[in-house]
């Protein structure tokens, strides 16, 4: 094969994946071109580019997901390659085919790899064909619920209905028993038809404790292919991933060089080129079967990285050129460590992990050895409604597992993410449990556990101490103020000793917190507690504060609203300042529903004058990838509809109203 120099990159995506591309190229030599909608015009990864160049709009499907915008970009700004880091276009066999067409080196795999593992019934018939365990069940071409029925029964529940098309858990539904199957068949259909514009399904029989379990693979033109170990992908919510670590704590040295064989097969069958990963479940019994190849690089693919000591994207690169792969003996791929990799999101986990917007008011990270940030963001930038939730992938590296589950647990206490609601406080907690520090855990265990209701039990209760350091906060910053304003009389209060007060609200909670000021700082009550505290050191947005006998730090943003979060801890404290008066209840409208998340109407699907049921779905609403159908609450008629298709609407926009019967 001849070399291809590649001089420039086009990047083909946004976040955290760009500024990993980038940081490839910038080590390399190379050129790096960012793309960027409206949205993320003043994003990390623009600022950070060699080049830049604006696509107009914000929708995925007017920016990172069009073709000829893209490829014109690339055009535009002479760039040898683009590469589509992973979601977007990275498993687009017309556009890798499209880039080809067009002169321009797409670093991925070639279009017929991605179109044949882009259908996971054909993908299975591939797999079977070259001996690797495929999961039982049926991909044929009567789509009828009579035919998916008379399967289950021969599988025997529980089954899976997956979506031929697509990935990410959309289309995908648990059948537990014959009775489900009717819904759950129309549900997921309907979901696929909406994500991927295709509504064919598969039937598999459906594991109920396996494990998720992946090997990283990487082909070049000369036909070397080899692995580069696993990742354990089993902490999951609602097929999304939550944790990833290496190597797998479950993993025998035979299971695991078995399923190495089967990925190395899966590489082999599909003439394999670039980056890829094979995914298998693993069964109780210490069975396995291939799930899927991933023709991209992997959001997970740090943790490969930081044990092996290998530059996946710069592999990449290299094998676009044409180059044989840096190592192509597999005895001589390194393993060395353990690495874990959480990712944190912009979204509540104590309300179903709906999606969260907002501005990231402070944003820091923890500098020390075998830790790795992979950040979209910095302090200012907006989290939109329009992309991913993902704020940043936080990676650790250590000598085992237990040293590694440790490190992690102190960074999640020691990174800054407030103006927003994230998941990091939920993370921390989830390295606190047993059977996770222990490894005993798959795919379906917050479905099987009470993991999540005691974590939002826990969470549930007002914080005292943070709303205490907050207050002392306010306290100093007026004391500060009227001190460079000189003596000018307070507006807060007309004497220094007189008692004080601020009532927050925290959730559902009020919380008044007294205080007054004396010769050795502060006696303050809160809830019929009593404590004694002084301020030692404070500045714009942190105060360390004595309360009773702990020396305590907090982090503070905002105004109004604000972010409290203490040193060492995870958790954010979210509260708002309340009126010394009482402000006016803020009227419902009987009838009314509410968006529960910013976000676009994809679908409204009644009338005004519909007669609906209780139960009965009335628009589709999308934020940030992930769809959420409003049902009615009761039987009634619409009696007004404040919305249309593709609005883009706040949390607590009213949508609609239905007179109840």
């Amino acid at each position: 094969m001849s070399m291809r120099i590649i001089e420039s990159i086009l990047i083909a995506n946004r976040g955290e994946i760009a500024r990993r591309i980038i940081r490839a190229c910038q080590k390399m030599g190379i050129r790096s071109v960012a793309i960027f909608s409206d949205a993320d015009a003043n994003a990390l990864f623009v600022q950070e580019a060699d080049e830049a160049i604006a696509l107009g709009g914000n929708a995925p499907a007017d920016t990172y997901l069009n073709f000829e915008k893209v490829l014109n970009a690339a055009k535009a700004t002479e760039a040898t390659a683009i590469h589509p880091g992973y979601g977007f276009l990275a498993e687009n066999a017309a556009f890798a085919t499209a880039c080809r067409e067009s002169g321009i080196i797409f670093i991925g795999p070639k279009a017929d790899s991605i179109e044949q593992m882009g259908s996971k019934s054909l993908a299975k018939s591939l797999m079977e064909a070259h001996d690797v365990p495929v999961i039982p069940g049926y991909k044929g071409d009567d789509q009828s619920l009579e035919r998916f029925t008379t399967e289950a029964e021969s599988i025997g529940y529980p089954v899976l209905l997956k979506a031929v098309a697509g990935g990410g858990g959309k289309g995908m539904r648990i059948v537990e028993q014959p009775s489900q199957m009717q819904s759950a068949y129309e549900m997921a259909k309907s979901e696929a038809k909406n994500a991927f514009g295709d509504d064919a399904m598969m039937l598999e029989k459906y594991f109920e404790r396996a494990r998720h379990i992946e090997f990283q693979i990487f082909g070049d033109e000369h036909g070397n292919a080899i692995h580069l170990h696993e990742r354990e992908c089993s902490l999951q919510r609602r097929h999304q991933k939550i944790l990833e670590e290496s190597p797998s704590p479950v993993l025998s040295a035979s299971v695991k060089e078995q399923m190495a064989s089967s990925a190395i097969n899966a590489a082999k069958a599909l003439n394999y080129v670039n980056a890829g990963t094979v995914e298998f479940i693993l069964t109780e019994d210490g069975q396995y079967y291939f799930l899927e190849v991933n023709t991209r690089l992997q959001v997970e693919h740090p943790v490969t990285e930081m044990i092996t000591g290998l530059d996946l994207v710069e592999w990449q690169i290299r094998v676009a050129q044409g180059e044989v792969l840096p190592i192509t003996n597999q005895d001589d791929i390194p393993q060395k460590g353990y690495a874990v990799e959480l990712r944190l999101y912009a979204e509540d986990s104590m309300k179903g992990f709906l999606p969260a917007t907002g501005t990231v008011l402070k944003w820091s990270e923890v500098n020390m050895e075998g830790v790795r940030y992979e950040s979209a963001v910095q302090t200012g930038d907006d989290v939109s409604v329009f992309y991913d939730p993902m704020i940043a992938k936080l990676v650790v590296w250590a000598e085992n597992r237990d040293a590694a589950f440790r490190k992690m647990h102190f960074v999640l206490g020691k990174t800054d993410c407030l103006g927003l609601t994230t998941n990091q406080d939920f993370l921390q907690y989830l390295f606190e449990q047993e059977n996770i520090q222990k490894g005993v855990y798959h795919t379906r265990l917050f479905d099987e556990t009470d993991i999540l209701l005691k974590y939002q039990q826990e969470q549930s209760a007002a914080q005292i101490e943070p709303l205490i350091a907050l207050s002392l906060f306010r306290w100093n910053q007026r004391n500060q103020k009227k001190h460079v304003l000189g003596n000018l009389p307070s507006a807060w209060r007309n004497n220094f000793y007189q008692p004080q007060f601020d009532k927050y609200q925290v959730g559902e909670n009020e919380v008044q917190v007294n205080y007054k000021v004396v010769k050795t700082g502060f006696e303050i009550s809160v809830n019929d507690q009593n404590y004694k505290a002084s301020v030692l050191s404070t500045d714009e947005q942190s105060i360390r504060i004595q309360l009773n006998d702990a020396v305590k730090t907090y982090t503070i943003a905002g105004s109004g609203t604000y972010y409290v979060k203490e040193s060492n801890k995870a958790k954010v404290t979210e509260t708002t300042l309340l009126e010394r008066l009482p402000l006016p209840e803020k009227e419902e409208i009987k009838g009314g529903y509410t968006a529960p998340m910013p976000g676009e109407i994809i679908k409204v699907l009644v009338e005004k004058g519909n007669k609906v049921s209780k139960g009965q779905a009335l628009l589709i609403l999308t934020s940030m990838k992930m769809e959420n159908t409003i049902t009615a609450n009761a039987d009634g008629s619409i009696v007004d509809i404040f919305i249309r298709t593709n609005d883009q609407v706040e949390a607590g926009t009213l949508l609609l109203k239905i007179e109840e019967d």
